[in-house]
């Protein structure tokens, strides 16, 4: 963050200064674990359900921080506001506005955000300091958080948008308004906010609305709903996938034995040929989409191809793919899960069995409303298509995913539904084999647990 005085955060968040003189100055970052906080830094108390910031606002200060945002007087220099997620807006906003030469991305989708979102920090690292953290900070407090850790340096910002009904992505973009935005796709994420893939597309389009007639908006040629957000928005159009629209376009895909794609990559009568050391063919459109926003930003052609090449997950738990000394592959997707991302882990799955067999430890998908069982059944479904051996299906809330499994016609593997992840992890503990490749994707319902249990003892976290 750019150095500012308590009496400048007053003025900018509608507070008032504590235990301090007004021109002490905030030289470090902004944080709100007092764990992180480092030298100069702002500690921001947030009052949660379980954790009471306040009551940690000493050890920020007695950890270097400079001074404390918070809701009441902690007896420690600082500036007492009224809402702090509200403040921390404000402080974000006009920390962006003080900043020159910097230009903001912004970037949204069902799917694909966060491992997209840190394929273009490592891209747009090649052209200058870029700020694009580690996880999906995509939301009302992880969106400012992202923003603050900007400073006079920074030349890049790259901000993942995330949004749960209509009017979520433009408040962030009011906080912070890109010249650069992509859209990855709409899917089936969160159909019990928005009730509905046309609602999720009115939402994931205020990004493309907020963009300047002299921004870019990156839309994937491939999503029609994606694709028709073109005349929702002034700026320039770069439509980026493999239909023959496309302007950064990828042809003759393929999947090596390791679910790694490759293809050759065309834009403004160029080509390359592009080897991903990623898993999954959904990365072909992460990488596209990538890949647009990078020479919108002025990376050149000729550097584009070797760069995607060497881009890799950053983020945890996101189609990261490991290999067990006796030669069990495991798929760790964990994070979280949707129908759209579930679907593309299942394919990894299959392109990357080779004849071994395949297991799919699969959680409950949430936030899905009125479409929760039919989300399920139908990637139980495509699981069956796919070919996928065996199921383990976490939990009752789950089960749906089974019964659509077994309802495909002419599959031959089998499913389970366990109650828990200590039931999943005991059935592969005394029937894995070493040619096995195992998936595990599920919504933040610690599924993780039974990846964890999968991992060599001295890796294991």
């Amino acid at each position: 963050m750019i150095r500012l005085t308590l009496a400048e955060i007053a003025r900018i968040t509608g507070g008032r200064v504590v235990h301090a003189e007004p021109d002490l100055e905030v030289t470090g970052g902004v944080e709100y674990d007092s764990r992180k906080i480092g030298p100069g830094g702002l500690f921001v108390a947030f009052e949660g359900e379980k954790v009471d910031g306040h009551e940690y606002a000493g050890i920020a200060i007695a950890a270097g921080a400079a001074a404390v945002l918070s809701t009441r007087e902690t007896g420690q220099p600082g500036v007492v506001v009224e809402e702090p997620l509200g403040a921390l807006a404000a402080l974000a906003q006009a920390v962006v506005a003080r900043l020159d030469g910097l230009t903001v991305v912004g970037l949204t989708g069902s799917s694909g955000k966060t491992t997209t979102k840190d394929y273009l920090g490592q891209l747009l690292a090649r052209l200058g300091p870029t700020v694009a953290p580690v996880g999906s900070l995509n939301n009302e407090l992880g969106f400012p958080y992202t923003v603050l850790q900007a400073g006079p340096e920074t030349r890049f910002l790259v901000l993942e948008m995330g949004a749960r009904g209509i009017g979520h992505i433009r408040y962030l973009t009011d906080i912070a308004r890109p010249s650069i935005g992509a859209v990855l796709n709409v899917g089936a994420a969160h159909l019990g906010e928005f009730g509905s893939v046309s609602g999720t597309a009115q939402a994931k389009g205020e990004l493309v609305e907020a963009l300047p007639a002299d921004g870019v908006a990156v839309l994937n040629a491939d999503d029609v709903l994606v694709a028709g957000m073109a005349s929702r928005t002034r700026a320039r159009v770069l439509l980026a996938g493999e239909s023959d629209i496309s302007d950064v376009r990828a042809t003759d895909v393929s999947v090596d034995s390791a679910g790694r794609p490759s293809y050759t990559l065309h834009h403004d009568g160029r080509t390359a040929r592009v080897e991903l050391s990623v898993a999954g063919r959904h990365q072909v459109a992460n990488t596209l989409a990538a890949a647009a926003v990078a020479l919108s930003a002025g990376l050149p052609f000729d550097e584009l191809a070797t760069a995607l090449g060497e881009v890799g997950i950053v983020s945890s738990r996101r189609m990261d793919v490991f290999t067990r000394p006796d030669g069990v592959t495991v798929i760790d997707d964990s994070y979280n899960a949707n129908p759209s991302s579930t679907a593309a882990a299942l394919h990894a799955l299959a392109a990357m069995s080779g004849g071994r067999r395949t297991t799919a430890v699969l959680g409950y998908m949430a936030e899905l409303g009125e479409h929760e069982r039919s989300g399920h059944e139908e990637v139980g479904r495509l699981a069956a298509h796919l070919g996928v051996d065996r199921l383990i299906v976490v939990s009752a809330e789950a089960a749906p995913i089974a019964a659509g499994a077994e309802s495909a016609a002419g599959w031959k593997g089998d499913a389970v539904v366990v109650p828990d992840q200590a039931s999943a992890i005991e059935i592969l503990a005394g029937d894995l084999r070493g040619d096995d490749v195992v998936l595990v994707k599920g919504s933040r319902y610690r599924t993780w647990d039974v990846v964890d249990s999968l991992r060599p003892e001295e890796v294991r976290p």
